[in-house]
Protein backbone atom coordinates (compact mmCIF):
# COMPACT_ATOMS: atom_id res chain seq x y z
CA UNK A 1 0.00 0.00 0.00
CA UNK A 2 1.22 3.39 -0.76
CA UNK A 3 1.79 5.72 1.73
CA UNK A 4 -0.90 8.68 1.12
CA UNK A 5 0.45 12.31 0.39
CA UNK A 6 0.55 14.36 3.59
CA UNK A 7 -1.79 16.77 1.75
CA UNK A 8 -4.45 14.50 1.14
CA UNK A 9 -4.15 12.90 4.74
CA UNK A 10 -4.70 16.72 5.63
CA UNK A 11 -7.53 17.49 3.82
CA UNK A 12 -9.53 14.27 4.75
CA UNK A 13 -8.85 15.72 8.57
CA UNK A 14 -10.08 19.22 7.82
CA UNK A 15 -12.97 17.67 6.11
CA UNK A 16 -13.89 14.99 8.75
CA UNK A 17 -13.11 17.34 11.58
CA UNK A 18 -9.60 18.54 12.69
CA UNK A 19 -10.28 19.20 16.02
CA UNK A 20 -10.60 15.56 16.90
CA UNK A 21 -8.57 13.64 14.06
CA UNK A 22 -5.31 13.25 16.00
CA UNK A 23 -2.17 12.43 13.88
CA UNK A 24 0.54 9.45 14.36
CA UNK A 25 -1.52 7.41 17.50
CA UNK A 26 -0.05 3.92 18.67
CA UNK A 27 -2.36 1.39 17.90
CA UNK A 28 -0.72 -1.38 20.00
CA UNK A 29 -2.66 -0.01 23.07
CA UNK A 30 -5.87 -0.15 21.32
CA UNK A 31 -5.85 -4.08 20.43
CA UNK A 32 -5.93 -7.22 22.27
CA UNK A 33 -2.44 -8.27 21.67
CA UNK A 34 -0.65 -4.79 22.89
CA UNK A 35 1.22 -5.05 19.04
CA UNK A 36 1.72 -2.77 16.53
CA UNK A 37 3.08 0.74 14.89
CA UNK A 38 1.08 4.16 15.04
CA UNK A 39 -1.85 5.40 12.47
CA UNK A 40 -1.25 8.37 10.60
CA UNK A 41 -4.66 9.27 11.59
CA UNK A 42 -7.12 8.57 14.47
CA UNK A 43 -10.54 9.17 14.65
CA UNK A 44 -13.60 7.88 17.20
CA UNK A 45 -16.60 8.01 15.96
CA UNK A 46 -19.21 8.56 18.71
CA UNK A 47 -22.00 8.13 16.42
CA UNK A 48 -23.74 6.09 12.95
CA UNK A 49 -23.56 9.63 11.37
CA UNK A 50 -19.86 10.05 12.10
CA UNK A 51 -19.06 6.97 11.40
CA UNK A 52 -20.85 7.54 7.77
CA UNK A 53 -19.44 10.42 7.56
CA UNK A 54 -16.16 9.51 8.61
CA UNK A 55 -16.02 6.45 6.26
CA UNK A 56 -17.47 8.38 3.28
CA UNK A 57 -15.15 10.51 3.25
CA UNK A 58 -12.08 8.42 2.90
CA UNK A 59 -13.82 6.66 0.17
CA UNK A 60 -14.31 9.89 -1.75
CA UNK A 61 -11.02 10.59 -1.05
CA UNK A 62 -9.18 7.65 -1.35
CA UNK A 63 -7.69 7.78 1.97
CA UNK A 64 -6.86 3.62 3.11
CA UNK A 65 -9.24 3.30 6.13
CA UNK A 66 -9.69 0.88 8.20
CA UNK A 67 -12.59 0.42 11.16
CA UNK A 68 -11.54 -0.35 14.32
CA UNK A 69 -13.30 -1.98 17.47
CA UNK A 70 -12.19 -3.47 20.76
CA UNK A 71 -8.68 -5.22 18.69
CA UNK A 72 -9.56 -8.77 19.02
CA UNK A 73 -8.55 -11.05 16.24
CA UNK A 74 -6.29 -8.54 14.70
CA UNK A 75 -2.81 -8.16 14.64
CA UNK A 76 -1.36 -4.63 13.51
CA UNK A 77 2.23 -4.49 11.61
CA UNK A 78 5.50 -3.03 13.19
CA UNK A 79 4.99 -0.50 10.66
CA UNK A 80 1.50 1.28 11.89
CA UNK A 81 -1.24 1.98 9.45
CA UNK A 82 -0.95 4.41 5.99
CA UNK A 83 -4.21 6.03 6.31
CA UNK A 84 -6.49 6.53 8.71
CA UNK A 85 -7.71 4.42 11.51
CA UNK A 86 -11.45 4.80 12.61
CA UNK A 87 -12.84 3.93 15.95
CA UNK A 88 -15.97 2.75 16.29
CA UNK A 89 -17.24 4.18 19.51
CA UNK A 90 -21.47 3.61 19.01
CA UNK A 91 -21.90 2.41 22.07
CA UNK A 92 -25.64 2.85 22.43
CA UNK A 93 -28.00 0.71 24.35
CA UNK A 94 -31.95 0.50 24.43
CA UNK A 95 -34.34 -2.07 26.30
CA UNK A 96 -37.70 -2.65 24.74
CA UNK A 97 -40.27 -4.50 25.37
CA UNK A 98 -40.63 -8.51 24.81
CA UNK A 99 -36.62 -9.23 25.86
CA UNK A 100 -35.51 -7.06 23.00
CA UNK A 101 -31.85 -4.95 22.79
CA UNK A 102 -30.54 -2.62 20.27
CA UNK A 103 -27.04 -2.12 21.02
CA UNK A 104 -24.76 -0.15 18.85
CA UNK A 105 -21.85 -1.34 16.93
CA UNK A 106 -19.36 0.25 19.04
CA UNK A 107 -20.36 -1.51 22.58
CA UNK A 108 -18.36 -4.01 24.30
CA UNK A 109 -19.94 -7.26 24.56
CA UNK A 110 -18.44 -7.60 27.82
CA UNK A 111 -18.60 -6.47 30.62
CA UNK A 112 -21.00 -3.20 29.64
CA UNK A 113 -23.58 -5.43 27.23
CA UNK A 114 -23.69 -8.61 29.02
CA UNK A 115 -24.00 -7.23 32.72
CA UNK A 116 -26.59 -4.95 31.35
CA UNK A 117 -28.51 -7.34 29.82
CA UNK A 118 -28.05 -10.32 32.77
CA UNK A 119 -29.17 -7.61 35.36
CA UNK A 120 -32.48 -7.43 33.64
CA UNK A 121 -33.00 -11.24 34.09
CA UNK A 122 -32.18 -11.39 30.17
CA UNK A 123 -30.63 -14.17 28.65
CA UNK A 124 -28.29 -15.50 25.86
CA UNK A 125 -25.35 -13.17 25.76
CA UNK A 126 -24.40 -14.47 29.00
CA UNK A 127 -23.11 -17.68 27.12
CA UNK A 128 -20.08 -14.80 25.77
CA UNK A 129 -18.56 -13.70 28.91
CA UNK A 130 -15.11 -12.96 29.10
CA UNK A 131 -14.63 -12.65 25.53
CA UNK A 132 -13.22 -9.40 24.18
CA UNK A 133 -15.90 -8.17 21.28
CA UNK A 134 -17.64 -5.49 20.34
CA UNK A 135 -21.04 -5.60 19.25
CA UNK A 136 -20.08 -5.21 15.63
CA UNK A 137 -17.05 -7.52 16.03
CA UNK A 138 -19.49 -10.37 17.40
CA UNK A 139 -21.75 -10.18 14.21
CA UNK A 140 -18.16 -9.81 11.89
CA UNK A 141 -17.16 -12.88 13.46
CA UNK A 142 -20.67 -14.48 14.42
CA UNK A 143 -18.70 -14.41 17.71
CA UNK A 144 -19.25 -18.11 19.63
CA UNK A 145 -18.57 -20.11 22.52
CA UNK A 146 -18.52 -23.47 23.67
CA UNK A 147 -20.38 -24.56 26.77
CA UNK A 148 -18.87 -26.70 29.29
CA UNK A 149 -21.31 -28.13 31.46
CA UNK A 150 -22.15 -31.80 30.15
CA UNK A 151 -26.15 -31.40 30.46
CA UNK A 152 -26.13 -28.47 27.72
CA UNK A 153 -22.03 -28.66 25.94
CA UNK A 154 -22.65 -26.88 22.54
CA UNK A 155 -21.36 -24.03 20.76
CA UNK A 156 -23.45 -21.21 21.20
CA UNK A 157 -23.46 -18.57 18.38
CA UNK A 158 -24.32 -14.67 18.55
CA UNK A 159 -26.75 -15.53 15.33
CA UNK A 160 -29.28 -17.61 17.87
CA UNK A 161 -29.95 -14.12 19.71
CA UNK A 162 -30.03 -11.76 16.75
CA UNK A 163 -33.18 -10.38 14.89
CA UNK A 164 -30.89 -8.15 12.63
CA UNK A 165 -28.52 -5.06 12.05
CA UNK A 166 -28.32 -1.90 10.91
CA UNK A 167 -26.06 -1.53 8.18
CA UNK A 168 -24.37 1.35 6.02
CA UNK A 169 -23.05 -0.53 2.35
CA UNK A 170 -20.22 0.23 0.35
CA UNK A 171 -22.36 2.62 -1.68
CA UNK A 172 -23.23 4.73 1.52
CA UNK A 173 -26.58 3.23 1.64
CA UNK A 174 -27.99 3.13 5.36
CA UNK A 175 -30.72 0.27 5.58
CA UNK A 176 -31.97 -2.34 7.87
CA UNK A 177 -30.79 -6.38 7.30
CA UNK A 178 -32.96 -9.28 9.07
CA UNK A 179 -30.30 -12.30 10.53
CA UNK A 180 -30.71 -13.99 7.25
CA UNK A 181 -28.94 -11.38 5.53
CA UNK A 182 -25.33 -12.41 7.06
CA UNK A 183 -25.48 -16.01 6.15
CA UNK A 184 -23.48 -16.69 9.36
CA UNK A 185 -21.05 -19.28 9.65
CA UNK A 186 -18.37 -20.68 11.99
CA UNK A 187 -15.69 -17.37 12.29
CA UNK A 188 -17.79 -15.69 9.14
CA UNK A 189 -20.49 -13.41 8.21
CA UNK A 190 -21.05 -11.96 4.53
CA UNK A 191 -19.83 -8.98 5.66
CA UNK A 192 -16.58 -10.41 5.11
CA UNK A 193 -17.35 -10.23 1.42
CA UNK A 194 -19.61 -6.98 1.03
CA UNK A 195 -17.44 -4.82 2.81
CA UNK A 196 -20.81 -3.60 5.08
CA UNK A 197 -19.82 -2.13 8.59
CA UNK A 198 -22.83 -3.02 11.33
CA UNK A 199 -24.21 0.52 13.03
CA UNK A 200 -26.39 -1.50 15.98
CA UNK A 201 -27.68 -4.92 16.06
CA UNK A 202 -31.55 -5.90 17.44
CA UNK A 203 -31.78 -8.84 19.72
CA UNK A 204 -34.00 -11.26 20.92
CA UNK A 205 -33.40 -12.42 24.30
CA UNK A 206 -34.92 -14.86 26.90
CA UNK A 207 -36.50 -14.09 30.61
CA UNK A 208 -34.30 -16.55 32.80
CA UNK A 209 -33.60 -16.41 36.62
CA UNK A 210 -30.43 -13.98 37.45
CA UNK A 211 -29.09 -16.47 39.84
CA UNK A 212 -28.84 -18.63 37.24
CA UNK A 213 -27.27 -16.32 34.54
CA UNK A 214 -24.80 -16.14 36.92
CA UNK A 215 -24.49 -19.67 37.32
CA UNK A 216 -23.84 -20.24 34.29
CA UNK A 217 -21.40 -16.79 34.00
CA UNK A 218 -19.32 -18.27 36.35
CA UNK A 219 -19.07 -21.71 35.38
CA UNK A 220 -17.92 -20.53 31.43
CA UNK A 221 -15.69 -17.92 32.67
CA UNK A 222 -13.83 -20.53 35.04
CA UNK A 223 -13.82 -22.82 32.06
CA UNK A 224 -11.94 -19.96 29.79
CA UNK A 225 -9.71 -19.66 32.74
CA UNK A 226 -8.43 -23.31 32.62
CA UNK A 227 -7.63 -23.07 29.17
CA UNK A 228 -7.01 -19.40 27.59
CA UNK A 229 -4.57 -16.59 28.79
CA UNK A 230 -5.78 -13.74 30.88
CA UNK A 231 -5.23 -10.70 28.91
CA UNK A 232 -3.55 -8.55 31.58
CA UNK A 233 -0.87 -11.38 31.74
CA UNK A 234 -0.69 -12.80 28.50
CA UNK A 235 -1.86 -10.19 25.55
CA UNK A 236 -2.98 -12.08 22.25
CA UNK A 237 -5.57 -12.18 19.64
CA UNK A 238 -7.45 -15.34 20.67
CA UNK A 239 -7.32 -18.47 18.33
CA UNK A 240 -4.52 -17.81 15.51
CA UNK A 241 -5.58 -20.85 13.21
CA UNK A 242 -8.90 -21.52 11.99
CA UNK A 243 -11.10 -24.67 13.12
CA UNK A 244 -9.88 -27.95 11.74
CA UNK A 245 -13.15 -30.05 11.80
CA UNK A 246 -12.27 -32.66 14.17
CA UNK A 247 -8.77 -32.48 15.18
CA UNK A 248 -8.29 -28.87 15.85
CA UNK A 249 -5.52 -26.37 14.91
CA UNK A 250 -4.00 -26.10 18.34
CA UNK A 251 -4.41 -30.26 19.02
CA UNK A 252 -1.80 -30.56 15.48
CA UNK A 253 0.78 -27.80 16.53
CA UNK A 254 0.75 -29.39 20.43
CA UNK A 255 1.22 -33.21 18.46
CA UNK A 256 4.47 -31.22 16.65
CA UNK A 257 5.83 -30.22 19.73
CA UNK A 258 5.53 -26.72 19.44
CA UNK A 259 3.43 -25.47 22.67
CA UNK A 260 5.42 -23.45 24.70
CA UNK A 261 7.83 -22.19 22.19
CA UNK A 262 9.09 -18.73 22.41
CA UNK A 263 10.45 -16.23 19.52
CA UNK A 264 11.79 -12.83 20.89
CA UNK A 265 8.81 -12.14 23.26
CA UNK A 266 6.40 -13.77 21.99
CA UNK A 267 5.26 -17.14 22.64
CA UNK A 268 2.72 -20.15 21.53
CA UNK A 269 0.80 -19.94 24.83
CA UNK A 270 1.72 -22.99 27.22
CA UNK A 271 -1.53 -23.61 27.81
CA UNK A 272 -3.21 -23.69 24.43
CA UNK A 273 -1.55 -24.14 21.00
CA UNK A 274 -3.43 -22.19 18.91
CA UNK A 275 -2.96 -19.16 20.56
CA UNK A 276 0.32 -16.88 20.51
CA UNK A 277 0.55 -14.67 23.57
CA UNK A 278 2.83 -11.58 24.02
CA UNK A 279 5.57 -11.75 27.01
CA UNK A 280 6.09 -7.86 27.25
CA UNK A 281 6.87 -5.85 24.22
CA UNK A 282 6.61 -8.89 21.42
CA UNK A 283 6.61 -7.49 17.98
CA UNK A 284 4.68 -8.47 14.70
CA UNK A 285 7.36 -9.37 13.36
CA UNK A 286 8.26 -11.98 16.18
CA UNK A 287 3.86 -13.35 15.96
CA UNK A 288 4.76 -14.04 12.32
CA UNK A 289 8.37 -16.08 12.70
CA UNK A 290 5.99 -17.91 14.92
CA UNK A 291 3.09 -18.55 12.50
CA UNK A 292 5.15 -19.18 10.22
CA UNK A 293 7.11 -21.95 12.46
CA UNK A 294 3.84 -23.81 13.20
CA UNK A 295 2.35 -23.75 9.69
CA UNK A 296 5.84 -24.97 8.00
CA UNK A 297 6.00 -27.80 10.85
CA UNK A 298 2.48 -28.95 11.08
CA UNK A 299 2.64 -29.40 7.33
CA UNK A 300 5.58 -31.43 7.01
CA UNK A 301 5.12 -33.44 9.60
CA UNK A 302 1.49 -33.76 9.59
CA UNK A 303 -0.07 -32.94 5.71
CA UNK A 304 -2.30 -30.61 7.70
CA UNK A 305 -2.18 -26.93 5.92
CA UNK A 306 -3.32 -24.47 8.64
CA UNK A 307 -5.26 -21.30 7.90
CA UNK A 308 -4.85 -18.46 9.78
CA UNK A 309 -8.07 -16.82 11.54
CA UNK A 310 -6.83 -13.33 12.52
CA UNK A 311 -6.73 -10.43 10.52
CA UNK A 312 -3.52 -8.93 9.54
CA UNK A 313 -3.61 -4.44 9.37
CA UNK A 314 -1.06 -2.23 8.10
CA UNK A 315 2.33 -2.48 7.12
CA UNK A 316 5.07 -5.75 8.14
Amino acid sequence: MHEPEATLLERYARTVDPRRVRRDVPLAPLTTFRIGGPADLFYRARTSEELCHALGVAREMGVPSFLLGRGANILVGDGGFRGVVIRCDIATMEFRPGGRVVAGAGLDTFPDLINATVARGLGGLHHFVGIPSTVGGAVWQNLHFLAPAPARERTMFWEEFMEGATILTPGGEVRYESTGYFRFGYDYSIIHDTGDVVLDVSLKLVPTEVAELRRVMRENLAWRDERHPDLWLYPCAGSIFKKIQGIGAGRLVDECGLKGHVHGAAQIFHKHANIIVNLGGATAAEVVTLIELSRETVARETGFELETEIEFVGEF
